[in-house]
This record gives structure tokens, sequence and C-alpha cells, in this order.
């Protein structure tokens, strides 16, 4: 698969490639908030520090073209709200995202989301595009399906989400529609 851009721009938001200098805004905008991470694979962090030891892992991915992580930033006040990224797996592309709680229900992640396909879908060698949320999740299945993608199937039990007790928890598979 070819690289994506560094930067991906829409009407109301900078997407931009996550640095190590974003490790605080990270920290303070989501990475902190259990009400953020609740639906997500990774532990609520709980210092800068964790912040610091997830960007040592997501910056040198990109390089190697394992995985494309971006901060999403708002336009007007160049204000770090969320992320959203890739992980790529020979043209295997699974999508995440996580978002600020101070910008929920405002269309921020739908955007970020549909900037970000419209970069993969034309990419050489991608040949899927999928996530999961956990069926709970209602406002996040509705991101994915204003950005387009479709239900593909319902999975029992499917992912043990670390802030849930790690308990198995049923979840909703998605997939661009190709």
């Amino acid at each position: 698969m070819q690289h994506l851009p560094n930067s991906l721009e829409t009407e109301r938001l900078l997407i931009q490639r996550l640095k190590y200098e974003d490790a605080e805004e990270i920290f303070y905008a989501y990475a902190s908030k259990l009400e953020a991470t609740q639906f997500v694979s990774w532990p609520v962090h709980q210092s800068v520090a964790d912040t610091n030891r997830y960007l040592r892992q997501a910056v040198p991915a990109w390089k190697a073209g394992s995985a494309y992580h971006y901060s999403i930033r708002t336009k007007a006040e160049n204000r770090l709200i969320g992320s959203v990224g890739v992980v790529n797996d020979k043209g295997n592309i699974q999508l995440g995202y996580v978002m600020s709680p101070t910008v929920w229900n405002k269309g921020y992640a739908t955007e970020a989301v549909k900037a970000l396909i419209k970069q993969l879908i034309v990419l050489n060698g991608v040949y899927r595009i999928w996530t999961f949320v956990d069926v709970d999740n209602g406002a996040s299945q509705k991101v994915l399906q204003k950005a387009g993608m479709i239900e593909e199937a319902r999975l029992t039990k499917w992912f043990r989400f670390v802030n849930q007790n790690n308990q198995p928890r049923d979840c909703v598979l998605y997939r661009w529609p190709n």
C-alpha cells in the first residue's frame, strides 16, 4: 500500500500526522478520560508518560507503513479534539478513532472518518476497510453509517474492552462497501 498523506483538511478540521509534541494535548483531550476511552482497545492513560509511551510506537509505525495515526484539530482554534487512524495489514485496513467528549455530537468524527476513507479508497493495494464497535456504542455506529460504511456482521463476545472490566462484549463489524 502507498503511504497516506501527512495531513488532510476538511471544512472544519486539520487532520495531521501524530507527533511526539502532541502528547500533552492528547492526554488532556481524550486519553485520560474514561468516558472517551470506554470503547477503545487500550487502557485509559493515567499520566502524560502513558501517552508518550503510546506515541513512541505510533510515530515510528507510520514510517514502517504498518499504521497511520492522525490528530484531529479544529481549524478555528487549532485545538486537538481527537484522533483517527488505521492499522495496515498488507491492504487489509482497520479503521479507528476517538474523540474528546467536549466535541461529541458535532459531526467531527464523521468528518474525519470520511476524509480518511476518501484517501484510502484510491490507494493501490487496499482491498478491505473495516472496523468493529461495541454493540452498545450507538454514537460510533452512527458515525460509521454516515461515513458510508455498512454493517457486515454481529459478533457475539467478540472483544474485551479493557476499560469495561475486560469482559467479552458483543460487537458490530462494519466495512467499506467496495
